[in-house]
């Protein structure tokens, strides 16, 4: 099979798996213990947060280690709204955000807070200007992810940070899950607050993940119990999955460079291929992330286009693999304005590591045919 899928999920790196099965054979003490093998154990978990941190430019004392992007970014934005209630109740985010992100807004709606959801043009991009406008005094909260899991539209981060910081007293929050691994990501870099990771994007486990912070920034615990985590993710730490989940991190990040220069050559020739379809239209912008690659055939159902290239060994999703077991349109989908006609064709090729040349040549050699057969030309 010819996986093009990673924006799903990634299949992880052997010396990612091997350090997992090592560190549980040796390493298997409660870190909180106070016996020596308890020390041991400790001495390994902040060995691999100083790790995470050190990529991140942060403080060790900054990181907590989660179960992933979903509970990340739940962590993050109610931790942030319950200590942050007290000088104000307002929170902006985008119309695009992962549903992880957007359920939880729904969640603080429902408690009184007050939400501004931003829309985003035909490229999925929100306006620096709106974010500008709707800062108030009372605003605690912006969260905007840096890229689009479906379209790999990308936010100006970095400018909005700016505007944030410059302008109100919010914290920013940026869910960076798709982003690192493809993209150069520290806090000096991109001016967030706060960041969320999620390991089995960029070759890690399922199951692991992280919030990092800068600054004076503080949560109000979501998990409480042990006292775990500084206190703010209780239960035992499983130090296997926090050490695998550095290993993942440190990789991607010393490999970024090399595979960025690989996405871009290969976005680049699927794109100038698709563009001689008349009824496909290339839904990722042209200045979008290079290893998404999101696409819709006119009057095609996407759930037909991913059994048929299944059929010739080529793995695609829909618009997300969040949403892609449900009938209704993607809210992405929905945000950026799409005319009907082609609303339900959407599928979604996202490159990673396992990649090759000779993958992309495959692809491209069974396209034709194809969508020939879909439409029953």
């Amino acid at each position: 099979m010819y996986y093009f899928d990673h924006s799903a999920t990634t299949k992880p790196h052997k010396e990612v798996l091997d350090t997992f099965v090592k560190v549980n054979e040796t390493f298997y003490a409660n870190p909180a213990s106070l016996h020596e093998m308890g020390v041991d154990s400790n001495s390994l978990l902040s060995r691999a947060r100083k790790q995470v941190a050190d990529m991140l430019k942060t403080e060790e004392s900054k990181v907590i280690f989660t179960s992933g992007g979903t509970e990340s970014n739940h962590f993050a934005i109610n931790g942030l709204a319950r200590t942050l209630q007290g000088r104000g109740r307002h929170i902006i985010t985008s119309s695009t955000e992962h549903p992880s992100v957007l359920e939880s807004m729904k969640q603080l709606a429902n408690q009184g807070f007050e939400i501004d959801i931003l829309p985003v043009n035909e490229k999925g991009v929100i306006s620096i200007d709106d974010v500008k406008e709707r800062l108030r005094k009372d605003t605690i909260l912006v969260s905007v992810m840096h890229i689009n899991n479906e379209l790999g539209s990308i936010q100006p981060i970095k400018q909005l940070a700016e505007v944030i910081h410059e302008h109100s007293r919010a914290i920013f929050h940026v869910d960076a899950v798709q982003s690192f691994g493809k993209y150069p990501i520290t806090f000096p870099l991109i001016g967030a607050d706060v960041l969320t990771l999620s390991g089995h994007k960029f070759n890690g486990l399922k199951g692991t993940g992280i919030v990092a912070w800068t600054g004076h920034v503080s949560f109000e615990p979501i998990i409480v119990g042990g006292g775990q985590e500084f206190g703010l993710r209780s239960g035992t730490v499983p130090v296997p999955q926090a050490v695998a989940f550095a290993k993942a991190m440190r990789i991607a990040f010393e490999n970024q460079a090399a595979m960025k220069t690989k996405y871009i050559k290969w976005n680049e020739k699927l794109r100038n291929f698709i563009r001689n379809f008349k009824d496909i239209r290339i839904l990722s912008p042209e200045d979008a992330a290079a290893h998404i690659l999101t696409i819709s055939v006119r009057n095609i159902k996407g759930e037909v286009l991913v059994n048929a290239l299944q059929a010739r060994g080529i793995i695609v999703s829909t618009s997300s693999a969040c949403s892609s077991k449900q009938t209704k349109i993607s809210h992405v989908i929905k945000a950026i304005g799409l005319p009907d006609d082609y609303t339900k064709g959407v599928i979604r090729i996202s490159l990673g590591t396992s990649n090759s040349d000779e993958q992309i040549n495959h692809f491209i050699e069974n396209f034709t045919a194809i969508i020939k057969q879909v439409k029953g030309d």
